[in-house]
């Protein structure tokens, strides 16, 4: 899948010369359904080439934008000539390859089993909560900011149907989506037995879908390497401006869990190196691997509910496909077509990795400019004058919801819940929820807000062995 999409990204060059032989950096994204010994290196071999960088990368969902920025920081510098940015996952045939309970096929295994490049280890307290899939914690966003906004529970959901359905029609007629439904805002949010709740308030229709079989490749080089290969002016694609930055690891940490300051930062400077404004902005492509990186992104730009922008040009990661860490290559790759069919406008896309921790946002045009490579250091400061909220793992006594989510088993009943919780005297805290009613009032009223009780209690941890978590009761 490699080999064929990088081939297939140098015949949309549409060159005249032989681009495969000016390549001197290959960047090969993570990839979750395999390990290969050495990857940027079998895919070189397979092109025939040898660069002089050849890497893969880390995990997240900012990866893809990060290696083409960082590449086009290099070519700017003079130290690259043309660098290949591309990725792949085959999780859907992993996965059916698993329900007949065989195994594939792959070659060139590592010759010793690899750890997950988690980039920071769990903290012992979101362990000990189960505080750790995506669906939750971006839920637990998600009804932070609900709380913040002092919005209804069943209005909030309407407003998170209202903004992920359109997404389902630009799917609907992607031919690159894996699921090309479109579906109502009441289809994505009402539970079905079809459609079951996962984590409060997002239903299955309503999280990103990461076992798709999908590969998506980046050429880049500057403007004069592009008129020495003969790149006609109608398949280029500019990068005008970009920055990434980084809002705290843990999720209690956010000092604001409503929002992400380091999402408003790394927009703002990456539309100042591009010399543009959000209004100049004609396409967009915010990650949606759920409703939270979306609203979060639509506040730090300023989108109002009244904006007509689709706020994806692929579909979106739930609908799309959110093929691993790989999935904003894709993002670029359709922005890309997107611009050459609209000559002259502006694209922005963005990246959210971990939970709600790492962000990274790109301008792009067919229209060339000044570049102004973004103040990264001082970007970065900013967002972290701000500081972090120190979690206390254990607490006996009262504590206020902060943010909160419900966890539904695959039957769609409510089994246990988790609260983010501010302490009195400073600091914050994760809590259990298990009581049934507590549960069950927690999506029919607003629990942010609410004093709770917590007790130590000493229970079998996710991870094996035992753990002291804050079981919550009202």
């Amino acid at each position: 899948m490699w080999e064929e999409v990088a081939r297939a990204a140098v015949a949309d060059t549409g060159a005249r010369a032989h681009v495969l032989e000016r390549l001197d950096s290959v960047q090969i994204v993570y990839c979750q359904t395999w390990q290969y010994d050495d990857p940027a290196a079998r895919l070189a071999e397979r092109l025939g080439i040898a660069p002089r960088l050849a890497s893969y990368s880390g995990i997240g969902g900012t990866t893809p934008q990060v290696l083409v920025q960082e590449q086009a920081a290099a070519i700017l510098r003079g130290e690259l000539d043309c660098a290949l940015v591309c990725g792949a996952e085959a999780l859907a045939t992993q996965r059916a390859y698993k329900k007949r309970g065989e195994r594939a096929p792959y070659s060139f295994k590592p010759t010793e089993k690899r750890a997950f490049p988690w980039e920071a280890p769990f903290h012992p307290a979101e362990v000990a909560h189960e505080v750790f899939q995506a669906w939750l914690t971006f839920a637990v966003f998600d009804n932070a900011r609900r709380g913040h906004l002092g919005v209804g529970l069943d209005d909030y959901r309407r407003d998170l149907g209202h903004v992920m359905a359109p997404m389902t029609k630009v799917a609907a007629s992607n031919p690159n989506a894996w699921f090309q439904v479109e579906r109502s805002s009441d289809d994505v949010v009402t539970p079905t037995p079809e459609n079951r709740m996962v984590g409060y308030p997002y239903t299955k229709y309503m999280v990103s879908i990461m076992d798709v079989d999908m590969a998506a490749a980046v050429l880049l080089a500057s403007h004069e390497t592009a008129d020495a290969l003969g790149v006609p002016a109608d398949r280029r694609v500019y990068l005008r401006g970009w920055c990434y930055a980084t809002d705290p690891t843990y999720l209690a940490e956010h000092p604001d869990m409503w929002r992400s300051p380091a999402m408003t930062a790394a927009s703002g400077e990456a539309m100042r190196g591009a010399g543009v404004g959000i209004d100049d902005v004609a396409h967009l492509d915010l990650y949606s691997c759920f409703s939270s990186s979306v609203n979060f992104a639509r506040d730090a730009l300023k989108l109002g509910d009244g904006d007509a922008r689709p706020l994806t040009v692929t579909g979106g990661l739930p609908y799309h496909g959110g093929a691993g860490s790989n999935y904003m290559s894709h993002s670029i790759a359709t922005m890309a077509e997107v611009l050459r069919d609209d000559p002259g406008s502006y694209g922005m896309v963005s990246g959210v990795g971990m939970h709600m921790t790492k962000h990274v946002y790109g301008v792009y045009s067919t229209e060339p400019g000044p570049v102004a490579p973004p103040e990264q250091e001082s970007v970065q400061a900013r967002v972290d004058a701000a500081g972090t909220t120190a979690i206390t793992d254990t607490y006996d006594g009262k504590a206020t919801v902060a943010a909160y989510s419900v966890v539904h088993g695959r039957d769609g009943a409510p089994e246990w819940g988790v609260a983010v919780c501010d302490l009195a005297e400073g600091g914050r805290v994760y809590a259990k929820l298990l009581d049934r009613e507590l549960l069950a009032s927690a999506e029919e009223e607003e629990l942010v807000g609410r004093t709770l009780t917590l007790a130590p209690t000493t229970a079998e941890s996710p991870m094996g062995g035992e753990a002291t978590m804050n079981v919550a009761t009202i």
